[in-house]
């Protein structure tokens, strides 16, 4: 596994000038790949970047969607971080599976799709109900273009119903939410180095 590496999207709707509890489970979850041997870097605030709207790979105009693009197509795990907006993923996670989406329709030069082979997982944080839902519908669409999702491939925190606690302004991680982010790690390192060895048929 010393070969593999992971890039992870926070997708926080605000930029880095603010703090972003999405972005410190991503890197919480990047910490536990590197645990397991993963080479990893900060995660991209995409708000960051001026990623335009649209399902092709470059929608030209300064958009900054082909340097993520990039990142994503030479890492071999991909993490998914997003809050929850009215128990859905933030806009920001929406247009990203929606940039994505343009790969089911791309091969690399094996004549394999270009994320066949790449292992998703999702982190999510919010203070109302929808883990569960945002959870599966970042799953599903990462799974359409070609990713794999491994065992427990996903991790989260959700505070009180309406409250004003965020996941950055705990003390200290939950054991259980740990324990569950430790173990999406785990498991997406096992089977990205499993499919870089044995690669899904051509």
């Amino acid at each position: 596994m010393s070969n593999l590496s992971a890039v992870a999207l926070s997708c926080s709707l605000k930029s880095s000038t603010e703090e972003s509890s999405s972005e410190l489970m991503a890197k919480h979850v990047l910490a536990e790949l590197a645990k397991n041997g993963v080479t990893v870097e900060d995660p991209i605030r995409v708000a960051d970047h001026d990623v335009h709207f649209g399902t092709d790979t470059d929608m030209g105009d300064g958009d900054g969607w082909p340097e993520i693009r990039e990142k994503i197509l030479a890492a071999d795990i991909l993490v998914l971080s997003t809050p929850i907006w009215m128990g859905h993923p933030a806009s920001v996670a929406s247009m990203v599976t929606e940039r994505i989406d343009a790969e089911s329709s791309k091969t690399g030069a094996d004549g394999r799709p270009t994320m066949f082979g790449k292992v998703a997982l999702v982190a999510v944080v919010g203070n109302e109900d929808g883990a569960h839902n945002v959870t599966a519908d970042m799953m599903q669409a990462l799974n359409d273009v070609g990713f794999t999702i491994p065992a427990q491939g996903g991790t989260y925190w959700v505070g009180e119903a309406m409250g004003d606690v965020v996941y950055k302004d705990l003390d200290e991680v939950p054991e259980v939410v740990a324990e569950t982010t430790a173990t999406a790690a785990r498991n997406a390192a096992h089977l990205a180095g499993l499919l870089a060895g044995n690669k899904y048929p051509a």
